[in-house]
């Protein structure tokens, strides 16, 4: 069974897998695909053409936009930002120069992180709260700061079992 509140638009074309559950003032945009048993926080906008795997949990005030993936079992903490543009600019239409973002299986992203466009997070990768990440972070890697350093390889128990980078579970 899929939730959706009443205050949330999903377009016509919208894929949502059994389990989802998608909380209030949400926009999920045409061609996205949304897996089973995802949570979508408050305020999230998630599309066009996106992809979210199975058991993702994005929290509230996210924005995922065209060429991001998320696969299976990703977090992405509130107020996370994705961009897809390098150099945006208002007056110059760049739609043309998206660059595709590869979130991969288990990556946890702390609250108020930066993932800037055209990198991929390795797979049970950590990003720190406030990070800004501008370059690939390989699997198994805790990065924080600005712009994202790796600290340290992180091991699959510690990946299984968390801890305080940020973000709300």
């Amino acid at each position: 069974m899929i939730y959706i509140h009443e205050s949330s638009y999903i377009d016509l074309d919208v894929k949502i897998g059994d389990g989802t559950k998608v909380w209030h003032f949400c926009h999920l945009m045409g061609k996205s695909v949304i897996g089973n048993n995802c949570n979508i926080g408050q305020n999230v906008v998630i599309g066009p053409d996106v992809l979210v795997g199975n058991g993702c949990k994005i929290q509230n005030n996210v924005s995922l936009y065209k060429g991001i993936t998320l696969e299976d079992d990703v977090f992405v903490g509130p107020s996370a930002v994705f961009t897809n543009v390098v150099n945006p600019r208002a007056f110059v239409e760049r739609k043309s120069e998206f660059k595709d973002t590869l979130i991969k299986k288990g990556a946890s992203i702390g609250a108020n992180a930066t993932i800037l466009c055209g990198v991929t997070i390795g797979e049970y990768a950590f990003v720190g709260a406030g990070a800004v990440v501008t370059k690939d972070v390989p699997s198994y890697t805790l990065v924080v700061g600005c712009p994202a350093k790796e600290v340290r390889n992180i091991d699959e128990e510690f990946s299984m079992e968390g801890s305080n980078l940020g973000g709300t579970i």
